[in-house]
């Protein structure tokens, strides 16, 4: 991603109160991709270039509904997150290593928008 370019929507977690309760209503009704899931509280699915997230409530906002974050697809997570706290932004959680996937690492970092809203960037690093 250029410096110039806007940060792209990669993921958006939706939180509910039932995992596998909610999942088959955007898989089956809304028909999106089914990914994976990630244990109970957590399942994966697509729709066109941004994956869904289904997540039970996490951290601060208990309630669902009110606890969805938009994750941004950035090119360089280090230096996005450096660059937006050196900035003014509030600092959540370092970039760190999520998941390694057969073809990348999944990274994450989280920051609160001035609101206190969760925001996360996110990076697919390709395995060398």
């Amino acid at each position: 991603m250029s410096s110039n370019s806007s940060p792209i929507i990669g993921q958006i977690a939706i939180t509910v109160s039932d995992v596998a309760k909610t999942a088959p209503f955007y898989k089956d009704l809304l028909q999106l991709d089914f990914l994976f899931d990630a244990g109970p509280n957590l399942a994966f699915l697509q729709s066109g270039n941004t994956r869904i997230m289904l997540t039970t409530p996490q951290g601060g906002g208990a309630e669902i509904g009110n606890n969805s974050v938009l994750y941004f697809k950035v090119g360089d997570i280090e230096s996005t997150y450096e660059r937006i706290v050196g900035a003014g932004g509030t600092a959540e959680r370092g970039p760190e290593l999520a998941a390694k996937m057969p073809d990348h690492e999944l990274w994450l970092a989280f920051l609160r928008d001035p609101d206190g809203n969760l925001v996360g960037l996110m990076e697919e690093k390709p395995i060398v």
